[in-house]
């Protein structure tokens, strides 16, 4: 979900009409009673009336819910019945938060079939995080977590339990062509924070073309300047593709990923509509040009100085699979109306809602719970959205289609090498012995950016 600023001046006169409707009702759609500090009710109450205002489905909340049950099932009660992305989390209780193996490590898996074997396959290692410090790297393959051996029926149990614990134990292999499968040893992982998400880019000559390829693993406020440096690097050596790979961006924040936007679309002005906002009758419409929507937390790199990066471009390449989430489809769907975008890869997380923080500060001194709802819907230039069940690719194909996973940017990696020629390669057209075994829950829910709430 991207988190985007408070929209206090949409709260108009239909706030005001609405909440004096509200205070009239008598049945628990609305109950003004005074709770004791620090009760279910009292906190309840709170979230009730948070929901009513922001909540993207706030006329479908139910009517009758126990204010007496626990603040984080009362939320989950409040929910939407399609709803996968809203969450509430309560800051001194960390087990409340959303819990993955990438918030967690710092590295993101899959699952596969091979031979008769159920692998996990590291895919992704998050720069300067717990599971690269302990010497994890792409292509790694999982034989079993914390003593258990991993199945087909088992997997999904085993990441759910590994994304909530303190550690992690792993029984690794290594796979080769030319080789096979050979042990590589134990590693134990501790769990805590990564901090840094740097980009990562390179200039291909393939085929007689320069193509610029560039690795973008989360959209953090202050990305323009990075952006702003690589694609000048691709200007000096007269780049003429791009491929933009975001296999593995579970989204962050909105005004980097326009900063990106304003890069590769081609003949676009800063005043043209970039994105809408659809949220609930309090909420409104808000749109946002390109400008607009860079400066709400892009404030160091102008859209001109962007625009004097942008390549000799009319299509785009982007790459994507069942992590690529939020801010990446943003990218996919508000560039459609500008340019051709080509995407590669797997269906996409289908992330097209957006929100903010909603935090209980009614006790001073004390952090209550912090609400994270669904308040927008997203839309492009062309009134175009509604992607909730993902973005397929105009292209298909599995990374794991081939046993032996090369590292990202490497001609040889099953996608990138797709995205280069447009073919497989011999080597790949060999590997359905494969079956990717997929997790049928959300698990690596983007957390909010805080940006600039006025």
């Amino acid at each position: 979900m991207i988190y985007i600023p408070k929209y206090h001046t949409v709260f108009i006169i239909l706030l005001g009409a609405f909440l004096a409707v509200l205070s009239v009702s008598c049945n628990n759609y609305y109950d003004p009673a005074v709770y004791e500090k620090g009760t279910n009710e009292y906190t309840n109450s709170w979230i009730l009336e948070q929901m009513k205002r922001y909540y993207l489905w706030n006329e479908n909340l139910p009517e009758n819910t126990s204010l007496s049950l626990k603040p984080e099932d009362y939320f989950k009660e409040m929910l939407y019945k399609g709803d996968r992305f809203s969450y509430a989390v309560y800051p001194s209780l960390p087990e409340t938060a959303p819990q993955s193996i990438r918030n967690s490590y710092g590295f993101d898996i899959s699952f596969a079939e091979y031979d008769g074997q159920t692998y996990g396959v590291i895919l992704y290692v998050l720069a300067d995080s717990p599971a690269e410090r302990a010497g994890l790297k792409r292509g790694l393959f999982i034989k079993s977590i914390n003593g258990t051996s991993l199945s087909s029926q088992n997997f999904e149990n085993l990441y759910e339990a590994a994304a909530s614990s303190s550690k992690l134990t792993l029984q690794l292999m290594q796979y080769s062509e030319a080789d096979g499968f050979s042990d590589d040893g134990e590693i134990e992982i501790i769990r805590g924070f990564t901090f840094s998400n740097p980009i990562s880019s390179k200039a291909i000559l393939y085929e007689n073309q320069k193509v610029g390829y560039i690795e973008i693993s989360h959209f953090d406020i202050g990305l323009a300047g990075s952006l702003l440096s690589v694609f000048r690097e691709f200007q000096n050596q007269s780049i003429s593709k791009i491929i933009v790979d975001l296999r593995y961006n579970g989204g962050g924040d909105v005004s980097s990923a326009v900063a990106l936007s304003i890069i590769l679309a081609p003949n676009i002005k800063s005043d043209d509509l970039f994105i809408t906002f659809r949220g609930n009758k309090n909420g409104g419409v808000v749109n946002k040009t390109f400008k607009e929507a860079l400066v709400m937390n892009e404030t160091q790199v102008s859209f001109e100085a962007l625009r004097a990066v942008h390549p000799p471009i009319q299509e785009i390449f982007i790459l994507t699979g069942s992590h690529t989430a939020s801010a990446s489809e943003i990218i996919i769907n508000n560039l459609k109306p500008y340019m051709k975008v080509i995407v590669i890869g797997e269906k996409t997380v289908g992330k097209d809602v957006a929100g903010f923080a909603v935090e209980d500060n009614r006790i001073s001194g004390e952090r209550g719970w912090v609400l994270y709802p669904v308040i927008y819907k997203l839309f492009n230039a062309h009134n175009e959205g509604s992607y909730a069940l993902g973005i397929n690719p105009d292209i298909e194909i599995n990374e794991l289609q081939n046993i032996e996973v090369f590292p990202l940017g490497d001609i040889q990696e099953t996608v990138l090498n797709k995205a280069l020629n447009n073919r497989i390669s011999a080597k790949g057209q060999k590997s359905m012995l494969v079956k990717k075994l997929t997790l049928h829950k959300t698990y690596d829910i983007d957390p909010f950016v805080q940006i600039n709430s006025e």
